[in-house]
């Protein structure tokens, strides 16, 4: 993310001066000058690596733009878009599982064909278009919904739940799809298993099949998938967030990157990243929660 900052055109000097009124984007004196003082004339290895000692010591460093604090800035943003991922993410999970499970256990059917085929079709669908056909039925045509998730500095968005509600059914249109299928394919293994067969042939009650047998074993390798989808959910939602002027970091992120805010660009990299990472920790531990067998493997 650094090294590709430092290859845009133009740099953070020449942002700054070109917004300053009557500078006329700067003279190049006046350019190096400001570049002297940000400390862009130093070559970006020597940059990154004053960047990396600083984040060692727990200092993300100071906006090139603003010049307020970066963790300042991130603060601002982080929660805003933990609210809108977290939603979606609880919502669906239990979506993705229910439908996708549902489907499997009616291989062959129309139940079955219906749910494949609308989730082949929301996975085709881009973010965008899902988030304008949102906006025009239920917002512009119907007026249930604000078109804008407007949120108030100091202001949470969940004071204004109303303004959630169609980012979060625009992230679970795109994400859903995807997550049903993979599901729906493991599941539909686990339902055609030799020890399924058996439960029921041993009379074993079909709620109970579903609940003991089906679902840990379909959910366990479906589970990083699905955590795939969750840190999608915080690093890649700028479309959403630009769509409904939602003030998340991925808005910050896209404003950085046109500014060249390299400390700003470096910081909420690495808080996708971390993000990343949690969700994949969480899914090996939900996996090794849901079948006891994978615990005891590496001992053997």
């Amino acid at each position: 993310m650094f090294a590709g900052t430092t290859l845009l055109p133009s740099d953070a000097a020449e942002v700054v001066l070109s917004r300053s009124e009557g500078a006329g984007g700067g003279t190049p004196e006046q350019i190096a000058a400001l570049r002297t003082q940000l400390g862009l004339d130093r070559p970006w290895p020597q940059r990154y690596l004053d960047w990396a000692g600083g984040l060692l010591h727990g200092q993300l460093g100071t906006s090139l733009i603003s010049g307020r604090p970066v963790a300042d800035i991130i603060g601002d943003r982080l929660g805003n878009t933990l609210i809108l991922a977290g939603i979606a993410a609880v919502l669906l999970v239990p979506i993705a599982v229910g439908l996708g499970v549902w489907a499997a256990l009616r291989q062959g059917r129309a139940g079955d064909r219906v749910t494949s085929v609308t989730a082949i079709g929301l996975q085709a669908l881009p973010e965008f278009v899902a988030a304008t056909v949102l906006i025009a039925v239920f917002a512009l045509a119907l007026r249930w919904l604000p078109p804008v998730s407007f949120v108030a500095a100091g202001t949470s968005p969940l004071a204004q739940p109303a303004g959630l509600v169609l980012p979060v059914a625009s992230l679970l249109t795109v994400m859903a799809g995807q997550s049903i299928r993979m599901v729906r394919a493991r599941a539909g293994q686990v339902t055609n298993a030799e020890y399924v067969r058996m439960a029921r042939l041993h009379g074993i009650p079909e709620r109970r099949v579903v609940w003991r047998y089906v679902l840990p074993n379909a959910l366990a390798p479906a589970l990083q998938l699905l955590a795939s989808s969750v840190a999608w959910l915080v690093g890649g939602v700028v479309v959403v967030e630009q769509v409904f002027a939602y003030p998340g970091i991925s808005d910050e992120l896209v404003a950085a990157i046109a500014t060249r805010d390299e400390p700003v660009v470096q910081a909420l990299a690495l808080v996708m990243a971390v993000v990343t990472i949690a969700a994949y920790t969480v899914a090996d531990l939900l996996a090794l929660v849901l079948v006891p067998k994978l615990r005891t493997e590496g001992l053997r």
